[in-house]
C-alpha cells in the first residue's frame, strides 16, 4: 500500500516538472561563421614610380567622356562640394616628390605662433641634401626668418629649408617626421608614409593622389599657406650672410602671365620631380565661383625644350575638363519644404512638414537639371509627438544615372505637442504586446497548473489520511466506549 502512494506522489510530481520543462523556451543553439577580416589590397612593397606615364583611362563623374589624362595618377575634385569630378588611380601609392613638402609647411604654420622666428642653418640640414637637388643657397649658420624659410620651401622647394624647418619645429629630424605621419591619419590619408621632410627619394616614403589632396586642402585653410601658394616670387631679406635676393617659383602655371601653359585662374600649390616619382603637381584654380583641386603624379618630362613637363600641360587640361563639364547647382534651399511625415500620439497635427536644414550645392554636369535628379528620401514611417522645429527627423539623396550628387539634413518645420492620454495609452497597449507581458502570462499559467496539479496530487493525499485517521479513531476502544455513554 505505502509502495503505491510513493510511486503516485513520485509520478505526479514527474509530470509537474515535465510539463514546468516543456512550457520553458528552449535556448536555441547558435554558431558564429567566422569572417574573413583580411582585405584584398595592392602590393605594398612595390612603390609605384613614374617613368614613361602610359595614358590608361579613368573614371568620371555623370559619365561624361574620358579627357585621358596622360599621368600614372590623378584626381580632380570640387572644392566646395568635395564631389570627385575625374580620378585615375587616386589611391595608389606613388612617389611624392616634393608635393611632400606641403605637410612640412602645414605642420610649421600649425606649431608656430611667431613666424618671425629666426633658425640658424646647421651642418646637419645639408647632410640628407644631395647636390644637384632644389634649394635657396641658404649657408651653413645663416640666420633665416621662419616665414622666410617658408617661402624658400614653397617657391623654389628648397630642401635645406624643409630640413631647417623640421628641426625647429620637432626638435629633431626624427621626430618632425613622426609628428608628419600622425598627422597624416589625422587627417584620413590611408596610403601615405613618409621618411623626411623634403621629398627626396626614399623606397619607404610614399603618398596617394587622394591623400595629398587631404593634405592640401588642410593647409589652404590657411591664410598664411595660401598667399605662398600662390606666390611666382619673394624678396628674401638680406641676412647675416646674404643680401636680398629674389626667388621664384617652380610652378609654371603661376610663374610667368605670358608663358602659353600659364594658367590665370590657377592659385598655386606645389610642385614635385624626382626621377622615380616623375613630375608631380598638386594645384588649384578658381574660374567664375567655381573651384577645382587637381593632383597629378608621374607624369612625363617635357617632350622638348620649347615647352613645360606635363604635370603642368595637363593640369591645365584637366582644369579645361572640368570647368567647361561641371557647374555648381543648388539642388534645395534652406527652409524649402521637401516632404511631410505622420505623427503619432499628439491631437494637434497628423503630419509635419520637412524642410533642407540648409543649402545644398553641388557639382552637375552642364547639361543635367536639377528637376531631372531622383529623389531618394530617409525618413521613418511615422514620428512620435512631441517634436521641436528644426529637429533633424530624416535625409534626402538627391542621384542621376546611379550617381549620387548630394545629401540634406531634413528638419521639422514646427512645433506639434504630445496628447497626454494618447501616450499612456500608447505605452499601455505597447505592454500588453510586449514580450515581458508574454512571459509574465506564461509563468502565471505555469504556477496555476502546478497548484492544480499539486493540489490534485497532495490535496487527495491529505483527504486519504484524514479518512484513515477517521477510521482509526473509530476503531479505537476508549472512543467506542466514550461513543456508547
Amino acid at each position: 500500500m505505502k509502495s503505491n502512494v510513493f510511486f503516485r506522489r513520485l509520478t505526479a510530481l514527474a509530470l509537474c516538472f515535465l510539463f514546468l520543462f516543456s512550457a520553458a523556451p528552449l535556448p536555441r543553439a547558435s554558431a558564429t561563421v567566422g569572417e574573413d577580416d583580411t582585405l584584398s589590397s595592392q602590393n605594398d612593397t612595390d612603390a609605384a614610380e613614374g617613368g614613361d606615364a602610359k595614358i590608361e583611362s579613368g573614371t568620371t563623374a555623370g559619365g561624361l567622356a574620358d579627357p585621358l589624362i596622360d599621368a600614372t595618377a590623378a584626381l580632380l575634385v570640387n572644392a566646395d562640394t568635395g564631389m570627385v569630378l575625374y580620378e585615375k588611380n587616386a589611391d595608389e601609392r606613388r612617389y611624392p616628390a616634393s608635393t611632400t613638402k606641403v605637410m612640412t609647411a602645414l605642420l610649421t604654420l600649425e606649431h608656430v605662433e611667431d613666424l618671425e622666428e629666426i633658425v640658424t642653418a646647421q651642418e646637419s640640414d645639408f647632410e640628407n641634401v644631395t647636390a644637384d637637388s632644389s634649394n635657396a643657397d641658404i649657408k651653413v649658420g645663416e640666420q633665416v626668418r621662419v616665414i622666410d624659410l617658408l617661402y624658400a620651401l614653397m617657391l623654389p622647394s628648397a630642401n635645406e629649408a624643409a630640413y631647417m624647418l623640421a628641426r625647429h619645429v620637432g626638435g629633431s629630424y626624427e621626430e618632425f617626421v613622426n609628428m608628419m605621419n600622425a598627422r597624416a591619419q589625422e587627417l584620413g590619408c590611408t596610403g601615405t608614409h613618409f621618411s623626411n621632410p623634403c621629398g627626396l627619394h626614399a623606397d619607404d616614403h610614399y603618398s596617394t593622389a587622394r591623400d595629398l589632396l587631404l593634405i592640401s586642402q588642410a593647409a589652404m585653410q590657411d591664410e598664411t599657406f595660401v598667399t605662398i601658394a600662390e606666390t611666382a616670387q619673394y624678396r628674401m631679406p638680406a641676412t647675416n650672410m646674404h643680401d636680398s635676393r629674389i626667388i621664384f617659383t617652380t610652378n609654371q602655371l603661376i610663374f610667368r602671365r605670358t608663358d602659353p601653359w600659364s594658367n590665370v585662374y590657377a592659385k598655386g600649390i606645389k610642385t614635385g620631380h624626382t626621377s622615380q616619382a616623375g613630375n608631380c603637381l598638386v594645384s588649384y584654380a578658381e574660374k567664375g565661383g567655381a573651384k577645382l583641386y587637381s593632383v597629378l603624379l608621374g607624369c612625363a618630362d617635357a617632350p622638348d625644350s620649347s615647352t613645360v613637363a606635363k604635370s603642368f600641360t595637363e593640369t591645365n587640361r584637366l582644369f579645361d575638363w572640368g570647368f567647361e563639364n561641371f557647374v555648381s547647382k543648388t539642388l534645395a534651399k534652406q527652409g524649402q519644404e521637401i516632404t511631410h511625415v505622420n505623427v503619432r500620439l499628439s491631437t494637434d497635427a497628423d503630419e509635419v512638414v520637412l524642410t533642407a536644414k540648409n543649402d545644398l550645392v553641388a557639382t552637375l554636369p552642364k547639361n543635367l537639371e536639377v528637376d531631372q535628379l531622383e529623389q531618394f528620401p530617409t525618413i521613418p514611417d511615422s514620428k512620435d509627438a512631441p517634436i521641436k522645429a528644426g529637429d533633424v527627423i530624416g535625409s534626402i539623396t538627391y542621384s542621376y544615372g546611379g550617381v549620387e550628387y548630394g545629401t540634406v539634413e531634413l528638419v521639422s518645420l514646427n512645433d506639434v505637442e504630445r496628447s497626454n492620454v494618447l501616450y499612456y495609452a500608447d505605452k499601455l497597449e505597447n505592454f500588453f504586446k510586449s514580450t515581458a507581458f508574454k512571459v509574465i502570462l506564461v509563468v502565471l499559467a505555469i504556477f496555476v497548473v502546478l497548484y492544480i496539479l499539486f493540489n490534485l496530487t497532495f490535496g487527495g493525499m491529505r483527504r486519504r489520511k484524514q479518512r484513515k485517521n477517521m477510521r482509526a479513531r473509530y476503531e479505537n476502544s476508549n472512543y467506542q466506549r466514550r461513543r456508547r455513554r
